[in-house]
């Protein structure tokens, strides 16, 4: 494939999954920090859910030989220390890298400084890398994927790990209804007057 054909198809994609993140609100600071504090759950549903849409379509695309797949290394100091790092920031900004365009396009202008903060800090890494690659990309299994552990096919391990994404993500709603985590605004942040997100849910029925 050509690059301009590459640039469209990223681009199509870029839109299909903005316009998805804008539609489930996931891209409102209060669902993201929601989130974080355990009392929202709307993100944790999306990104479920995209994870098990995702396992199928590679199931399905690695079955008839379409795609070949890549997986990383696993390096236990550059994944811990680099989770924790992004987690700590998505808390502080209430924003992640996926959600930061989604933001600026719905008008949240303090989302532009947090995309100036998120270049200035891969520009930074890019250059502190070589002095970080002994500490970070040392001790780990390399790379190891469960059809290596189990000897069992990846689009059996794909669509399994979907169904049992699907059970978890129907267990969830049935004990957070999205309703309840949405908040007055349709933006998952609840006020003083709302000090539980099931007390939101009857302010949005409607009026008798």
């Amino acid at each position: 494939m050509s690059v301009f054909p590459a640039i469209l198809i990223g681009l199509a994609m870029g839109i299909v999954f903005g316009f998805a993140f804008e539609k489930a609100r996931v891209f409102e600071p209060g669902m993201i920090v929601g989130q974080m504090q355990f009392h929202n759950f709307t993100m944790l549903k999306v990104f479920l859910t995209a994870v098990a849409t995702g396992a199928v379509v590679l199931a399905v695309l690695h079955g008839f030989g379409l795609i070949k797949l890549a997986p990383k290394p696993t390096f236990y100091a550059a994944d811990i220390i680099g989770g924790l790092v992004l987690g700590a920031g998505i808390t502080l900004a209430g924003a992640c890298p996926g959600t930061i365009l989604a933001q600026i396009g719905a008008g949240y202008r303090d989302a532009i400084f947090t995309l100036i903060g998120g270049l200035a800090g891969a520009v930074a890494f890019s250059y502190a890398e070589p002095a970080l690659t002994p500490l970070l990309f040392t001790g780990g299994p390399g790379k190891i994927t469960f059809m290596d552990l189990t000897g069992v096919s990846y689009p059996v391990l794909a669509l399994g790990l979907a169904a049992v994404l699907v059970v978890a993500l129907v267990l969830l709603e049935r004990w957070r209804p999205w309703r309840a985590d949405l908040g007055a605004d349709v933006d998952g942040d609840f006020g003083p007057a709302e000090a539980t997100p099931s007390a939101n849910v009857t302010r949005l029925k409607p009026a008798e």
